[in-house]
This record gives structure tokens, sequence and C-alpha cells, in this order.
């Protein structure tokens, strides 16, 4: 039984939704064991999600009856989930009922707005730790997913409980989708301590996303940079909501001065503003940086999660000791996942990573102990000679100018994509001032739009060099 599931009162409520639709954990409970009965041991399947009640009653429910659920977005593009389709041929497919006409599959069972459909596809081998697969952050079309293990599941929720002091009165509002690795975490770390998740699929400009989250009284907001950009457009730090008592950030870096805006409003509000840093690999959170930092050591990522362990190793995998020295930064946990999987075979694989893990991201620790994020170790460029960071000289841009933006390149020039064509000569002047390197080292490129992943991060590889 995962997340101690049996313990809360089963009339408890474990997930109410923008439609009003609710979810006991006795009801879930009772689902479980619906699947338990119906699945062959051990069936692989795609559950294709909305944020919704529906989406957390299967997600969990094919987990805790041990079925390993492929999580995506029930809107995924046609090719990708044909690829994905063809690679793990799995022997179920879960879908929103509104959806289920697009595949001729017979449904098998129907329940919270879902249908379950059997493929016919043969029942394949699965390493037994296997819990649930996720799609690696920012896939455009890649088969490479994250092996998650139930002790993730469990050490995740525990660590994150505890460094955010849950109880079972907390309400989170879950916008994030579940198929992305932290908008699963809430819903793990959430129902570990018996708490109700409030998801809702409503756009923040929605009068009635608003009126959900004032209605159920959400008392927490968990959030990637886009999301806190969009609530700072808004009229978000003039409104009332007394029962909103905890902001929370990840899914990347944040502005300096959007992320410090935060921290002092939650300062002055008496809130908790509490940055954090997670990659799916680790069960979405390694680190995080307590409230009472939030201002004073704003822009880092502060220290390892409770049970967790961040340090850094030089080129030569040495580990450093010094404090202010970069290095790659690395995390030991039981919230480490197994691996990756390419290909149906890859889900035999047993435990490839054991608790350790290299985040491929470079980053410093200050004397204090506080670990602060550089950029990603292959988000580099030697451009006549000098090593120049091309997420760096993104913040320098955002820095100085309320713009998007995005950096790529190679080697001879660094290219330098906006989105408003005014900014195009005061962006290379600037990069030229902070950097010392002669105009032509720089191309700006206007774009309509920088294009990002439904978490809000920009995905690279749809820019063309």
């Amino acid at each position: 039984m995962i997340l101690h599931l049996n313990e809360h009162p089963q009339e408890a409520v474990a997930a109410i939704d923008s439609s009003g639709t609710s979810l006991t954990y006795g009801e879930l409970l009772l689902l479980s064991g619906e699947l338990g009965k119906l699945l062959p041991a051990r069936s692989l399947l795609f559950l294709l999600t909305e944020n919704n009640v529906g989406g957390i009653a299967w997600g969990i429910g094919c987990i805790n009856s041990g079925n390993v659920p492929l999580i995506l977005n029930a809107h995924i593009e046609d090719g990708l989930f044909q690829s994905l389709f063809d690679i793990y041929r799995p022997p179920f497919l879960c879908v929103p009922s509104a959806l289920a006409e697009k595949w001729n599959y017979s449904v098998v069972l129907e329940r919270y707005g879902y249908s379950l459909l059997c493929t016919g596809m043969p029942q394949c081998p699965l390493y037994e730790e296997l819990s649930h697969l996720l799609p690696t952050s920012g896939s455009t079309g890649s088969p490479k997913l994250v092996r998650h293990k139930y002790e993730n599941i469990e050490a995740a929720a525990l660590n994150i409980s505890t460094f955010f002091g849950l109880t079972s009165q907390d309400r989170p509002l879950l916008v994030l989708p579940l198929y992305y690795t932290m908008g699963l975490s809430v819903v793990f770390s959430h129902l570990y301590v018996g708490a109700t998740v409030l998801i809702t699929n409503l756009s923040m400009t929605d009068k009635a996303f608003w009126f959900f989250m004032k209605k159920l009284r959400a008392t927490s907001f968990t959030g990637v940079p886009y999301s806190f950009e969009i609530l700072n457009l808004m009229r978000f730090f003039r409104m009332d909501l007394p029962d909103l008592t905890l902001l929370t950030q990840g899914g990347g870096k944040m502005p300096h001065a959007l992320n410090l805006k935060f921290a002092e409003y939650c300062r002055d509000t008496g809130r908790r503003w509490i940055a954090t840093y997670g990659q799916s690999e680790g069960t979405a959170r390694m680190a995080y940086l307590p409230p009472e930092y939030a201002v004073s050591k704003c822009g880092s990522i502060g220290y390892a999660v409770p049970n967790g362990e961040l340090s850094l190793i030089d080129a030569e995998g040495r580990v450093i000791n010094e404090p202010n020295t970069e290095g790659e930064m690395c995390y030991r946990g039981k919230n480490v996942t197994l691996g990756y999987a390419h290909n149906q075979e890859d889900l035999q694989l047993g435990d490839e990573h054991h608790g350790f893990m290299r985040t491929g991201d470079l980053a410093y620790r200050d004397e204090d102990g506080c670990y602060y994020i550089v950029g990603r170790m292959g988000r580099f460029l030697k451009l006549y000679g000098m090593r120049i960071g091309l997420d760096e000289c993104e913040q320098i841009i955002k820095a100085k100018y309320p713009i998007e933006c995005a950096c790529t390149g190679t080697d001879e020039k660094m290219l330098v994509y906006i989105t408003q064509p005014q900014y195009a000569t005061l962006v290379k002047e600037r990069l030229v001032d902070k950097t010392k390197l002669v105009a032509s080292a720089f191309e700006i490129k206007v774009v309509d739009a920088i294009p990002k992943n439904e978490a809000g991060k920009i995905l690279y590889s749809k820019l063309t060099v």
C-alpha cells in the first residue's frame, strides 16, 4: 500500500476538481482494488491524463494496484503518441471517456470520467520494483522515459511533506499537469499526509480559476517560473487570499527580480516563499531554500531535501569541498530513480543509479552551504577562446529588459532569440558590454514566440540554429 492510503480516514476527501467532482480516500482504495482484480498482474498501460479527479484516481489507483502506467498528456500530439505506442506496445490504454472513440479498442472499465481500453497487445515483463513512467522533461518526440520505483514515491513524499511541513489540513492548488514530475509530486506528498488536493485545468487568467481557489480555500500554490510571470501580470499582489499561506516554485531558474518580488511579498504578508530544485530523475525535488532565507539568499536553491545529500565534483570527478568553486552538482537519496527506458525491453532493467546521480547542472556552494545553479553543463559556448554560459546570457538580458529570450548557437556565434524587434540593438550592446566580446560574436534573431513546453521550459530544439 503506497503513501499509507489505508491509514487515512476513508471518508476524508483526497481530491476535488474545478468541475465539482470529489474523491475520498476510501473511493481511491476501492478503485485500486478493482484494478488489481481486473488487470493481469503487472500490466503496462498508457494513462492519458487531464488535470481532474479522474487523473488522480487512475494515476494513483494504477500504481497502488501494482500496475505500471506511463503518464502522458491526454492531448499529446498524435505523432508522438503513435511513436511511443509502437515502441512500448501497452496492453491497456486509459483515456478521458470523451476521447475514447478516437481509439478503436473495447472498453473494459469506466470510472471517474475515464475509460480503460484493451489494446490486444501482449503482456510484457516488467522490473518488479518499477512503479510508473514519465516522459523526460521537455521531450519533443523522444521515446526516452524515466523509470520510477515504489521507493522513489515514498521517499519523495516523506522528503517533501517534511520540509514543507504538510498536514492533513492542507489544501494545495494543483495547476501543474499530472504528467509533469513536479505536479505528480504535489499529489504524492499531500496524499501521504491525508490532505485534500484541489486540482484544475482552468487557466490562471480565467475568473473561474480564482473562484475555485477562493471557494475551496486553497492553502498553497505550486508553480514554475512561467506561472509566476503570469501572476505578476495580474492583480495577484492586491488579491484577498487569507487562506493562502505557502507559495512554492520549481521547474527551473526564476528571474532574480521576479523571485525577489514574490519573496518580499510573502515576507511582508506573513506567508512562506519556498524555492525548490529538482529533476524527474530525482522524483521532482532535491533541494529547497528555507523561507527564512528567501530574501537574503534569493536565487539560491538552498540545501538538500531531508534525507538527501548534495555535492559538487570537478571535471575529473573529484569532490569539491571549497566554497565558491564551480563544479557539477550531484545528488544522493532514495528518491533517485532507476534510470531511463528507450524501448520495451528496458522496462525489465533494474536500478542503474543506486541512489546517486550527476545532475548535469553547474553550481557552486557559498560559505553557508547554500547551492547556486550557474547553468547546464552542456549550455556553454567557447567564443573567441572564452567560455560563455548561455543560461547566464539569458539572465543578463532578462535582468535589464522586460523581454523573453533564448540563447543557443555554436562556438562560432551565439544566436539570441527575442520576440520584440525594438530591443535587438540594445540586447546586443548589453551582451557585448557584459561579456567583453566583439559584436560579431552575437546574432539577434526576432521570432514570433519562444517555444516552450507545458511547464514553461524553453524548447531549444525547436529553435533553428
